[in-house]
């Protein structure tokens, strides 16, 4: 190949007319958080996701062309147990109770173990990289064998800075990547995980760092890696990037664990790979040689390959994860608490569960709060009744969030509950007499149940009008009544459309993410709730009689994937 390669290029010195075409393919991940056997921790179930099997896509599109570097966007080293576990020894020095290494301390973070052994060029530094601090994250990036990227985010008072962009050079061709992050951190973590750091406008940062990158290299082909969605939020910039930002090829982003194959704004070509390992990126540049020197980019094209369940996974991506994956299985299988009748959750968002209230408890106790909001997660946990493991605990709440308590009033509290309630849809008629009932375009993790309170949803009314008969104690929730509100940091700032938290006083913080806290409550409290406080419902009754039939239809349908 190489020997064909410099034959050519002496034809092109021979006959300075003629051209050629090339073929660069960048091939990317997003939103790892932690996956790479492929494994749902949280059931014990195989899953088509991780990189294991990315391994083996990315494999498979070298043996087709050698033109191609790989690449990830970012939420990257936290998500799975087998993370947490890893990073809660970085951040204490400890492994959780009763768990002890079968044969040498795990020295190094698994994911760069393993991207480093897939040989990834770059990684953008996503918000969930600073859920254990910065400790952690220094651990992390000096275990890479690859720059982590972000141009917006600015070191200050002796921090370690990320680098804006790389640049690499592929058959002749020069290709930049500016990486960028989504400046909310500061929205969702205490203070301590990011000082040393500010977070600045993305769209003026990457018109920066393309500036830079143009007058140094001069590449051929420009990309941009984003750790946000599309939009033009404060959270989700990467249509603001593609619309202000003149002389961008392509956008690859994640963050909202959606994905998009290939879609244009203008004429940037933009890509989103699913999270966990579930699917890869590829987009294909087509360059022509131009006689007087330098490329041409003619073309441009992206596809999503889908990790399935018969992608085969990588032995030794599996080996080189084995020890943490291992320690993780023991720490999942301890019994911590006994249920004395049958957790399921396909339920846990059309009607008052004990499951939820499960949390509820444990966010009530831990923050000390007069009302308590969550949603439920995992509509897919279920356990008989028995002992309780943590795996099963765990599968409750996926995420590593902190739990805050903030200063409140009754109005926040009826205006978060209407938020939550846009997750349905308005009755089609009086009687409310067909469905689909819950809306498609709101995402189950954002609708939020609360406890303290006593509370109606009638899909009769619009959305913003649907909440009646809110009550405190019996008696109707006064709006200028001050109330501590237990809610997680990503609640606190203002995510999924709850802007009433946002800039509320903080009066406590949880130093545990609150899937720990939950571990703990239970291992002391031994037993979890056997029957829900029944403290809100759907109305009217036949619109909760299609709920229930639409949440165990789409029950049906995932366990069937």
């Amino acid at each position: 190949m190489y020997a064909l390669r410099l034959a050519l290029a002496a034809l092109l010195v021979v006959a300075p007319g003629w051209t050629r075409q090339v073929t660069v393919t960048l091939l990317a991940t997003t939103d790892l958080h932690g996956n790479i056997y492929p494994l749902d921790y949280f059931s014990g179930q195989p899953s088509a996701r991780g990189l294991a099997k990315i391994a083996t896509l990315v494999e498979s599109v070298r043996r087709e062309t050698p033109d191609s570097f790989l690449i990830d966007c970012g939420d990257t080293i936290q998500g799975t147990p087998l993370e947490s576990v890893y990073q809660g020894y970085v951040s204490t020095g400890r492994l959780p109770p009763g768990l002890a290494f079968a044969g040498e301390p795990l020295l190094h973070d698994p994911m760069m173990l393993v991207m480093n052994q897939l040989g990834y060029r770059a990684m953008v530094l996503g918000n969930h990289e600073f859920n254990f601090g910065l400790m952690n994250i220094e651990r992390a990036r000096a275990d890479a064998r690859f720059p982590w990227l972000s141009a917006n985010t600015q070191a200050q008072a002796g921090a370690q800075p990320f680098d804006a962009s790389f640049v690499t050079t592929i058959d002749g061709v020069k290709i930049a990547v500016i990486g960028v992050t989504t400046p909310n951190i500061p929205n969702w973590e205490e203070p301590g995980h990011y000082q040393g750091y500010r977070f600045l406008n993305p769209v003026r940062a990457v018109e920066s760092a393309l500036a830079a990158v143009r007058t140094a290299q001069h590449p051929d082909v420009t990309v941009v890696a984003a750790h946000m969605g599309l939009g033009n939020t404060d959270e989700n910039q990467v249509t603001a990037i593609a619309t202000q930002v003149a002389g961008i090829d392509a956008i690859v982003f994640g963050h909202t664990h959606q994905q998009v194959a290939g879609e244009r704004i203008g004429d940037v070509l933009v890509v989103q790979p699913k999270n966990w390992g579930m699917s890869l990126a590829r987009i294909d540049f087509v360059l022509e040689s131009q006689p007087a020197g330098g490329w041409k980019l003619i073309d441009k094209r992206s596809r999503l390959l889908p990790v399935t369940a018969a992608t085969s996974a990588d032995p030794e991506v599996l080996r080189v994860a084995q020890p943490y994956h291992e320690l993780t299985e023991r720490y999942l299988n301890a019994p911590v608490a006994e249920a004395t009748s049958s957790l399921d959750g396909r339920l846990g968002r059309v009607e008052d569960t004990a499951l939820v209230d499960s949390i509820q408890a444990v966010q009530l106790h831990y923050a000390q709060a007069d009302v308590s909001f969550t949603a439920l997660f995992n509509p897919r946990v279920q356990a008989p009744p028995g002992p309780v493991t943590v795996r099963q605990i765990a599968a409750l709440y996926l995420y590593d969030n902190e739990l805050y308590a903030i200063q409140g009033d009754g109005r926040m509290v009826k205006d978060a509950l209407e938020n939550a309630a846009r997750y349905f849809l308005t009755c089609p008629d009086a009687a409310c007499s067909h469905g689909p009932l819950i809306d498609p375009k709101v995402a189950g993790f954002h609708y939020d149940m609360a406890e303290g309170v006593e509370y109606e949803i009638d899909l009769t009314r619009p959305p913003g009008d649907r909440v009646r008969n809110l009550r405190r104690n019996g008696k109707p929730l006064d709006p200028g009544e001050k109330l501590r509100i237990a809610v997680n940091n990503y609640r606190a700032g203002g995510s999924g459309g709850y802007e009433m938290f946002r800039g509320a006083k903080i009066l406590w913080r949880s130093s545990q993410e609150i899937r720990d806290l939950i571990v703990a409550y239970y291992t002391e409290h031994r037993k979890l709730p056997d029957h829900p406080v029944g403290n809100w419902r759907i109305l009217p009754p036949a619109a909760q009689e299609i709920l229930i039939q639409e949440a165990l239809l789409d029950a049906a349908r995932v366990r069937n994937r």
